[in-house]
């Protein structure tokens, strides 16, 4: 079930908790990512919070949105880049995106599996995705107050599991949303300091949100050697051929 672009709006842009979870997230990114120059970034779901930062350096920066969804003109005060799309069918060539962020996106899919073909079809070979996604074993996954709560969370095995069954190659992974999902000034105002202890624990169990870098896996051809590379090598034409030695 995909939620409203409108309640994603008020959260991460009108809340102190969903400007808390977006700086903490975008942190985590650009740990991965502290740039983009020249490259082509896509994000998909409500990845727009995230995009920001690689405006300025990238080639082009699309925010994609699924049609339940809905979309929204992004960034304000600045020409549009985000586009309403089919879930499974985007408006992009095949190999188009260097980079991918998908942020309310995967856990909400009704057809995740296809979902991940897509993304791997408009990535470049070797193009690099993050996928954020629920922590099942964190708080934020078990309070539906933020977009957090809705959709399917994932363990930290079974995201790498199903990203692997896609051809995608899993480089690295974090963790995010250390702080409780609250909106009580004590723990708006602790956030950083919850952000930075977190990371010294288990992220399996503390961190709010999955933070996974994959790389698209490029298939070895099939078929086997071509006849012509079958022949000997062409550096042994013109010796002699071996014969009965003479008597």
């Amino acid at each position: 079930m995909h939620l409203d672009v409108l309640d994603l709006r008020e959260f991460y842009y009108r809340t102190g908790l969903g400007r808390a979870a977006q700086r903490a997230i975008r942190e985590r990114l650009l740990g991965f990512w502290p740039d983009a120059k020249g490259e082509t970034v896509v994000g998909f779901g409500f990845a727009v919070p995230l995009l920001r930062p690689y405006l300025d350096g990238a080639e082009r920066v699309i925010a994609l949105m699924p049609g339940p969804q809905g979309t929204m003109h992004w960034p304000q005060g600045l020409p549009n880049v985000a586009a309403l799309c089919e879930e499974t069918l985007w408006p992009l060539r095949d190999g188009q995106a260097d980079k991918l962020i998908v942020l309310h996106g995967l856990e909400t899919s009704v057809s995740p599996a296809r979902l991940l073909d897509e993304c791997q079809r408009v990535l470049v070979p070797g193009g690099r995705a993050v996928f954020i996604v629920p922590n099942r074993a964190g708080l934020w996954a078990r309070r539906d107050a933020t977009p957090f709560g809705f959709g399917q969370p994932y363990s930290l095995s079974q995201l790498e599991t199903q990203l692997e069954a896609h051809a995608f190659e899993v480089t690295r992974h974090s963790a995010a949303l250390y702080q409780p999902p609250s909106d009580r000034r004590f723990w708006l105002k602790t956030g950083g300091f919850w952000e930075k202890t977190g990371r010294r624990l288990s992220m399996r169990f503390a961190g709010g949100v999955l933070v996974v870098e994959a790389t698209k896996r490029v298939r070895a051809p099939t078929g086997g050697l071509k006849q012509r590379v079958r022949k000997p090598l062409r550096v042994l034409e013109g010796l002699a051929q071996p014969g009965p030695k003479p008597v």
